[in-house]
């Protein structure tokens, strides 16, 4: 599976993004999808996850309530809706296909985006 994230760009506090995830291939009902962000001289972190058919999803703390995640199966893509941004959601996001395991970790995780570069001005 190969994973193209884009969507993401320079926005004030207090505004939204949406972020989207195309994957190729046939197999893409058969994994659980992540998205993951990485700021500047920090570990890459968990956001989120959507299970395979869309019905289960899970949030880390910072996030919830703020952040919901969707799926398209029909359309191969996957997305990160981003509300009431705040300057610490600055990062890169990815998103993730994993197969196995429903995990928070980015270990779990067998493919990975190239990353989109969200920045959130106060």
């Amino acid at each position: 599976v190969q994973l193209q994230a884009y969507g993401g760009g320079l926005v004030q506090a207090g505004g939204s993004l949406r972020l989207s995830c195309a994957a190729s291939g046939r197999t893409f009902s058969s994994y659980n999808m992540g998205w993951f962000r990485q700021a500047p001289g920090k570990e890459r972190e968990f956001v989120g996850r959507i299970n395979r058919n869309g019905y289960v999803t899970s949030y880390a703390d910072p996030v919830k309530g703020r952040f919901s995640i969707s799926r398209d199966n029909a359309k191969n893509t996957v997305y990160l809706q981003m509300n009431s941004l705040k300057p610490e959601d600055t990062a890169v996001y990815y998103c993730a296909a994993g197969s196995v395991d429903w995990s928070s970790r980015p270990g779990a995780y067998d493919y990975w985006g190239q990353g989109t570069q969200v920045t959130v001005s106060s």
